[in-house]
């Protein structure tokens, strides 16, 4: 099967490249149109998943389709942005018509969920890896963005922490547990939610927001240094699943909410007069620490005593002696 019949056969004819809102040429052509309303901003991220880094391989493509597109809308819920459309590059070793049809299958079903439209992309022979941009609209100046935060700002997340990171050894077969434990977990990993209602309950309310990919004390660098500002995050304030402490324990389940990753929960600055509003109608507002005057990111016990750990989050490139 050549790169174009695979493109029409698994994704050209999905129900998630029909086109939809925002979408004035979909796929066909060199380039697609996005028809963005007057007023509002695009907003685009790409993200890029490779086999052995990201995911491991061999999985199951359905829950790959899944989780490939998930990670990237992530990125949109954190800017407050509406879903317009997605691309997809994908790098394959060799055609397998029962690992495209599953893997389209899953974009597909996540696509349908969060709204977005596939427009477009390429086909490649090279190690298995997935590139997506995703792009979506934001009324002008409402954008969340990192830089924001304010001294006496609340630090929350919009969930609990850490399910992916515990999943993680259940998924490269290192440990098993049962099935109450174990499927939130999995769930948790595979088909991530975007939390992109809560996104745009955000605007005009957060100072700042990131979606949490890299661990919370990391992700959390980035708004310190964006912000110029010290985050001090609440070690006994961290929500954690029943599911993880069960699997990993207290001590390990945090620091798996900590620096574990994957987690694609939103991760905002907030002034307390705006927290009384959020909880009342239903938001899963936790509150996990505070901004203050400085700089960096330190981690503090019930005491109030520094325990920042040297471990904070996920790197590709770590510096070496």
């Amino acid at each position: 099967m050549g790169e174009f019949e695979l493109i029409r056969h698994y994704f050209a004819a999905a129900p998630c490249a029909q086109g939809g809102e925002g979408v004035a040429l979909g796929i066909g052509d060199d380039c697609a149109l996005l028809a963005v309303p007057a007023g509002e901003q695009l907003a685009i991220s790409t993200d890029t998943l490779v086999a052995g880094v990201h995911f491991s391989d061999p999985c199951d493509p359905f829950l790959l389709g899944q989780r490939s597109l998930a990670v990237a809308v992530s990125d949109l819920a954190a800017m407050g942005a509406t879903p317009l459309a997605f691309t997809l590059a994908l790098t394959l070793p060799t055609v397998t018509a029962a690992w495209l049809e599953a893997y389209a299958r899953g974009l597909n079903a996540m696509a349908q969920r969060c709204k977005v439209a596939l427009v477009g992309g390429d086909t490649t022979r090279g190690p298995l890896s997935i590139t997506m941009t995703v792009f979506g609209a934001v009324p002008t100046g409402q954008a969340l963005t990192r830089s924001g935060a304010q001294v006496g700002d609340l630090l929350c997340v919009g969930g609990e922490l850490g399910n992916a990171a515990g999943a993680l050894p259940l998924v490269l077969g290192q440990r098993t547990a049962e099935t109450a434990i174990a499927d939130p977990l999995l769930a948790h990993y595979w088909s991530p939610r975007p939390q992109l209602a809560l996104g745009l309950a955000l605007r005009g309310k957060a100072t700042s927001a990131l979606d949490i990919s890299d661990g919370l004390l990391a992700d959390c660098g980035h708004i310190a240094l964006a912000s110029k500002v010290a985050i001090q995050v609440e070690r006994d304030r961290l929500p954690l699943s029943k599911a993880l402490v069960a699997l990993l324990g207290q001590a390990d389940a945090e620091h798996a909410a900590l620096a574990g990753g994957d987690d694609y929960v939103l991760a905002f600055t907030l002034p307390p007069t705006e927290l009384p509003a959020l909880l009342a109608a239903g938001w899963p507002v936790h509150v996990v620490g505070r901004v203050v005057a400085g700089q960096g990111v330190t981690l503090h016990d019930g005491d109030g005593q520094d325990i920042t750990p040297l471990t904070r989050g996920y790197q590709h490139f770590r510096e070496t002696p």
